[in-house]
This record gives C-alpha cells, sequence and structure tokens, in this order.
C-alpha cells in the first residue's frame, strides 16, 4: 500500500469513496459544498490517499467486475486532515468497503500524524455518537479507540440527522 499527497486528478476518487458511505454520513457526492473541501484540502497539501501500487483504479480480479477492493479510481481510502497546531482535526476519513480491515485507515492517520503533528497537540475527529448504526457496522469507534482517542463531548447531529461524537487524542 501507498500512502501520498492527494492531487486534483484523485477528486473522482474521493467522490467514489463518499458514494460508499453516504447512507451514515448523508450526502456528499451531488453537494458542492464536498467537492469544494476537497479541492480546498489537495491545494493545501493536507489530503492524503492511500492506493495499492501499480496504475490507480485498475480492474478487480478478472472474471469478477465490481470486486475490486478499492473504489472505481483505485483509491483504498483518503483523509481530509486540519494541521492547525495546538489543535489538529481529522475532518474526513474513509476506506473503501473492500479494504476495510487491512490497516489502511490506521496508514492513513500514522502518515498523517508523521507529516504535522508535533507536541504538545491534540488531535480531534468528530465520528458516530454510540447510538448510530455507523458507530457499530462501520466500526469508527472502536477504530479511533484503538488509536488512542478517547470519547469526550456530544457533537451536533450529523446531516442525516444521526448523533455524533467527539474524540480525542493528546500528543505529548
Amino acid at each position: 500500500m501507498i500512502i501520498r499527497t492527494a492531487q486534483e486528478q484523485d477528486v473522482p476518487g474521493f467522490l467514489g469513496l463518499a458514494a460508499q458511505v453516504e447512507h451514515w454520513f448523508g450526502p456528499m457526492v451531488a453537494d458542492p459544498g464536498f467537492t469544494r473541501a476537497v479541492r480546498r484540502s489537495i491545494g493545501a497539501g493536507t489530503a492524503l490517499v492511500a492506493s495499492e501500487p501499480g496504475e490507480p483504479g485498475e480492474p478487480g480480479e478478472p472474471g469478477e467486475p465490481g470486486e475490486s477492493e478499492e473504489s472505481s479510481s483505485g483509491l483504498l481510502g483518503a483523509v481530509l486532515f486540519g494541521a492547525a497546531p495546538p489543535v489538529h482535526h481529522v475532518h474526513w476519513l474513509v476506506v473503501a468497503d473492500g479494504a476495510r480491515g487491512r490497516g489502511v485507515g490506521s496508514a492513513l492517520l500514522s502518515d498523517a500524524f508523521r507529516r504535522w503533528v508535533r507536541g504538545p497537540a491534540t488531535v480531534e475527529v468528530v465520528t458516530f455518537g454510540a447510538d448510530h448504526p455507523g458507530a457499530v457496522a462501520g466500526g469508527a469507534r472502536v477504530f479511533y479507540e484503538r488509536l488512542g482517542f478517547t470519547p469526550a463531548e456530544p457533537a451536533p447531529p450529523g446531516p442525516e440527522g444521526g448523533s455524533r461524537q467527539v474524540y480525542r487524542r493528546h500528543v505529548p
């Protein structure tokens, strides 16, 4: 797996990943504000993508259309990171459906921390509330807890109306 800084040609890949999780996060693909946020993060150099070595967008195994572990763009995952010391923000982190559980999300955040986080600092992310269906099915809360984040205060509901919660990780 390769983690690299996202480029303008990755925007369709971000939209492909977003399409896989709209049922949890609400509409993103048709939202011009989401595309602007992706492009702004790419322009600032604070967007990272994960892909397999080789050509992006390569199809899955022959004879298995649609079975690729990647999104249609070849991306395994992506993150939009807010690098504003001393409090940093994971604005958006998504791993392709078929690539979950393979360390893609951990690798993206590890790379983001290496690039931008210098202690003492705090990294915050807003994720699903405990009662949100995505909290269990998507594994987001457990994922962040395994990376040293701890639950904090509730956050405003997501665009689909589901509960949200802030998670924090302190970096010495």
